[in-house]
């Protein structure tokens, strides 16, 4: 068991012959009394330090771990935000790439459709042109018959009589 700065002030020696200067005992053992109690003062301050000081080590350790696990849940969280705009991306690309073979599906078949169309026409046009070929080369041979002479005739007798 240590020392207290009262054991020491209630310390009695025993006296024998010729012993030390009591006066000068009983200074020093003052002396050695408030040097005792100082230094239990500053040992006192020194644990109370050292205990505030681990009290804020333990603080700033659960401040770190928790931004820890915030740094952590943090690149979990982009994480998870890259991947699914990855995902949404290529879904994108998808529709579009859909979206794409569509388009080129109706514009193919539209110009499927303009072809036929343009092959009837074609076809008509050419059937017109041979009908408007027979019609006139008909009106050229009737043109040419002797019964339009006939008519010419017919009509300069009927004119010379009236």
């Amino acid at each position: 068991m240590p020392l207290t700065p009262l054991d020491i002030h209630n310390k009695e020696f025993t006296r024998g012959f010729r012993g030390y200067d009591e006066d000068e005992v009983n200074e020093f053992l003052d002396q050695v009394i408030k040097d005792y109690e100082a230094v239990l003062r500053e040992k006192k301050e020194l644990f109370e330090r050292v205990t505030d000081l681990d009290e804020k080590l333990d603080h700033f350790k659960n401040i770190e771990e928790t931004l820890n696990k915030s740094i952590l849940v943090a690149q979990e969280a982009a994480e998870e935000v890259r991947r699914n705009a990855q995902k949404e991306a290529q879904l994108i690309v998808k529709e579009a790439e859909k979206n794409a073979d569509r388009i080129i599906n109706d514009s193919l078949a539209k110009s499927r459709k303009v072809m036929m169309d343009m092959e009837e026409l074609k076809k008509q046009a050419s059937v017109y042109k041979m009908r408007f070929k027979m019609l006139i080369e008909a009106q050229l041979e009737m043109l040419q018959s002797d019964d339009w002479d006939e008519v010419t005739e017919e009509e300069e007798v009927f004119a010379e009589r009236s």
